[in-house]
């Protein structure tokens, strides 16, 4: 069966160009140019990537990747616009994008990106599948087949980053985990996030996770190295 991608772009010079090279691919394209056209195509549709425009006629990009982190977490995300300053990069990834790429851009290497995040969405997905049995992480009750994270009577959804970081933490429990293996394990080399970045996930992390976020017991940070997830019995599977 054919990939699924979305291209959400105003531009039809660039619209047209990528629909015609990704169904020459054998993608199964569908094209929207704004906000609420892409909102209507993903009531009844799911994609396995979605490149979005940041800047569209109707709103930003960044909200629909947000939509898509809440209702379409197995879609990946590359951001592809003319934004490239480093706030819009990494707001981009915080929002669990795949990849940020500039335009102008050159075709094959985006198609390169695009076979890329999509062998790592389906690695991470297959993942979930294993780790179907749910997780006790702190105060949480983690979910990696479905993306989700349930706490204080609430759950929320969680990107494949978020939740690579946390598996990532769980798989190292009680050991150091410095930045550089966490920026190799679920960033690419090509993505530069800035450590920043790292701090930011950590955070919203431990919002779901720890009793008190400003005193983390769970998710602790190491000056200087990294973090580590501490062994208090605080990451156990739960019987089906």
């Amino acid at each position: 069966m054919a990939e699924r991608v979305l291209v959400v772009e105003d531009e039809r010079n660039v619209g047209s160009t990528l629909v015609e090279r990704l169904d020459r691919e054998g993608f199964e394209v569908t094209w929207t140019r704004g906000v609420q056209e892409t909102r209507d195509a993903l009531k009844d549709r799911r994609f396995d990537l979605a490149l979005l425009d940041v800047g569209l006629p109707d709103g930003s990009g960044f909200s629909l990747a947000e939509a898509l982190r809440d209702d379409h977490r197995a879609t990946a995300i590359i951001f592809l616009t003319a934004l490239g300053n480093p706030e819009d990069r990494v707001r981009g990834l915080e929002l669990g994008a795949e990849d940020y790429i500039v335009k102008p851009f050159h075709l094959k290497e985006l198609l390169l990106r695009i076979r890329r995040s999509l062998r790592r969405a389906r690695y991470f997905t297959d993942l979930a599948g294993v780790e179907a049995q749910p997780l006790r992480v702190g105060q949480a009750l983690i979910e990696f087949s479905k993306f989700t994270a349930r706490s204080g009577g609430v759950t929320h959804a969680l990107t494949h980053k978020e939740c690579e970081l946390l598996k990532l933490l769980v798989d190292r429990k009680n050991r150091v985990v410095s930045r550089d293996e966490i920026l190799n394990h679920v960033w690419s080399e090509n993505e530069f996030p800035s450590p920043r970045t790292i701090d930011n996930f950590v955070m919203r992390l431990r919002r779901i996770i720890e009793t008190d976020p400003e005193n983390p017991q769970i998710i602790k940070s190491i000056r200087g190295v990294g973090y580590l997830l501490a062994d208090t019995n605080n990451a156990e599977r739960i019987p089906s």
